[in-house]
C-alpha cells in the first residue's frame, strides 16, 4: 500500500486540474476552439495555474497530497472540501460540453443550421450551474460527504471521462475533415452517441482502467 505520493506523481496530476478547471467558463472555452487562443483564454488560463499551484502545494488536489487520503475504499471517512469542489466542477467539464455538444448536433441535423455559439452562450450556465448546485448537495459520485462508496463511485467518474473522452476527441476529427451537410451531420451524431454507449458499456463492464469495482475492506490507493 502506497504511503507516500511520489514529487512526480503529484505533479503528473496538477494538469488535469489545470485543464477541468480551464474549461469552467463555457462560452470562453468556445471561443477557443471557434476562433484560437485568445488574450481572455491566456487571463483566465494564468488564473487557473496560480490557484491550482497555490493548491497542489498545500496538498489540496486531488492526487497532489503528499499523502493520498483514501487507502481503503469502504472507509467512512469525511470527504475534504478540497475533493468535493475538484471533482464537482470535473464533472461539469464531462456532462457540459458533451450535452452541448450533443444538442448542437441533435439541431444541426433537423434544421441544417449550427446554433454552436448561441447553445452555449444560453444553456450551458444553466446546465453548469445545476451540476455545481447537485455537487453542493453531495449528490454526485465522489462528491458525497463520505468516501465509504469511492470503490463504486470512481467506477462512474473514470468511466464518464473515458466515453466523453474518447467521444469528444472523434467529433473534433470529424469536424476538421468532414464537410459540413446534413447527412454528415447525422454520421457525427451516430458516431458521437455510439462511442458514449461503446465506452459506456466497457466502463460498466469494468473493461476500462480504474473502471473495476472495489470490493469493500479492499486495500488501494484512490487517485
Amino acid at each position: 500500500m502506497r504511503e507516500r505520493n511520489t514529487r512526480l506523481y503529484r505533479l503528473a496530476h496538477w494538469p488535469i486540474w489545470i485543464w477541468v478547471f480551464f474549461l469552467a467558463p463555457g462560452p470562453l472555452t468556445f471561443t477557443l476552439f471557434a476562433h484560437g487562443f485568445g488574450r481572455g483564454n491566456l487571463a483566465w488560463l494564468t488564473v487557473v495555474i496560480m490557484g491550482t499551484g497555490a493548491a497542489g502545494m498545500r496538498g489540496q488536489l486531488p492526487g497532489v497530497e503528499p499523502r493520498p487520503y483514501i487507502l481503503r475504499f469502504d472507509e467512512d471517512r469525511p470527504n475534504p472540501l478540497y475533493r468535493r469542489v475538484c471533482y464537482t466542477f470535473a464533472w461539469s467539464a464531462v456532462g457540459c460540453f458533451a450535452l452541448m455538444n450533443l444538442i448542437g448536433l441533435v439541431i444541426a441535423m433537423a434544421s441544417g443550421v449550427w446554433y454552436m455559439k448561441q447553445i452555449y452562450h444560453y444553456v450551458y450556465f444553466p446546465v453548469c450551474g445545476t451540476i455545481l448546485l447537485l455537487g453542493a448537495l453531495g449528490v454526485l459520485p465522489r462528491v458525497r460527504r463520505s468516501t465509504k462508496g469511492e470503490g463504486t463511485e470512481r467506477r462512474y467518474f473514470y468511466g464518464s471521462v473515458w466515453a466523453v473522452t474518447v467521444a469528444q476527441a472523434l467529433l473534433l476529427v470529424m469536424w476538421k475533415v468532414l464537410p459540413q451537410t446534413r447527412a454528415v451531420t447525422a454520421l457525427k451524431l451516430a458516431v458521437f452517441v455510439g462511442a458514449l454507449v461503446v465506452l459506456g458499456v466497457a466502463a460498466y463492464r469494468g473493461a476500462l482502467p480504474r473502471t473495476r469495482p472495489i470490493v469493500p475492506g479492499e486495500s488501494m490507493v484512490a487517485d
